[in-house]
């Protein structure tokens, strides 16, 4: 196991590397300037100074320049449209911010989809089973961008029973969180009453009742062990796409999460803090993926990640 996990802590800076590149190309493919917009003409000397002190000259320099930097001091440069901040100021105020809310909202996710989808598989057919499909599809069918908006709308406008936006109390990630959670909490549900179902039809589960083991210490013990781990594989890919995913929700709920800077950066071209942003939860996703791997072989020692 510990070579396994040192193999794949090698491979990351080669796979960081990779997604650094593509980023990089795309950032600067995309017409126009960082330093130039439409409400402000710069002076050219003025213009070429902010380039020279950018290193933003030509695409090939910024390339030789902000790798090293980053390699030896982490330093992710200065914002080219946040003036008085830098990149890394940014992350340190946002990032934990982005974090609470998406662990928060797979939380959620992760504990009311496993108890409905396997509620649904003991129940099949059941009121449970049709509220789980109902869910399901809900949750995949809807954008979690709307699904904020209504949930601003009926349960901050409305009834008033949440805030409005804004991030002051911990009732303030009720909303966002619930919005985040639907799409995997439906994926979650679905996937945890399939595999519900294929293990409560084998032998040791009959055997286990024959015995004289109540009913729910069977399945949600024993059973629910085994039907885990697809959802165990689904939990690393969609926490990082939960962290992804509220980009747009903190902006319509006004978190001051890492989402909204990374909606200004793209909109004025400030390539280094879209560097910046991809590079950390690309860090992120590569690390629950590994977290995953591993949990797979705490919860089946049968399992060995290391083939």
């Amino acid at each position: 196991m510990v070579r396994f996990i040192v193999w794949r802590l090698v491979q990351f800076p080669l796979v960081l590397a990779v997604i650094y590149l593509i980023t990089f190309f795309l950032a600067w493919v995309a017409p126009g300037s960082p330093f130039e917009r439409n409400d402000r003409a710069l002076d050219p000397v003025a213009l070429h100074r902010i380039e020279e002190r950018m290193h933003a000259q030509h695409w090939y320099k910024f390339l030789a320049y902000y790798p090293r930097q980053l390699l030896l001091h982490l330093d992710f440069g200065d914002s080219l449209s946040y003036e008085e901040w830098t990149v890394n100021d940014i992350l340190k105020s946002a990032l934990p911010v982005s974090i609470t809310l998406g662990l928060f909202a797979m939380v959620i996710a992760t504990f009311a989809g496993v108890g409905i989808g396997t509620l649904a598989a003991v129940r099949r057919g059941g009121p449970v089973d049709w509220f789980s499909l109902g869910l399901s599809l809900l949750g995949i069918s809807i954008p979690s961008f709307v699904m904020a908006a209504v949930l601003l709308i009926v349960f901050g406008a409305k009834l008033k029973w949440f805030p409005l936006g804004g991030w002051r109390t911990p009732w303030d990630m009720v909303l966002p969180g619930i919005a985040l959670s639907l799409l995997p909490m439906a994926y979650i549900a679905r996937l945890t009453r399939v595999s519900m179902l294929d293990v409560l039809g084998n032998d040791y589960v009959r055997t286990a009742r024959a015995k004289g083991l109540s009913r729910s210490k069977v399945i949600w013990k024993h059973c629910l062990r085994n039907a885990f781990l697809p959802v165990l594989s689904f939990l690393g890919p969609a926490s990082a796409a939960t962290l992804t995913g509220s980009f747009v929700v903190e902006k319509v709920f006004s978190v001051p999460g890492l989402g909204q800077h990374f909606v200004n950066s793209v909109i004025n071209r400030d390539q280094t803090l879209i560097l910046g942003t991809v590079m950390v939860y690309s860090a992120f996703v590569l690390a629950l993926n590994l977290v995953v791997d591993i949990g797979y072989a705490v919860v089946d020692p049968r399992i060995d990640v290391t083939k």
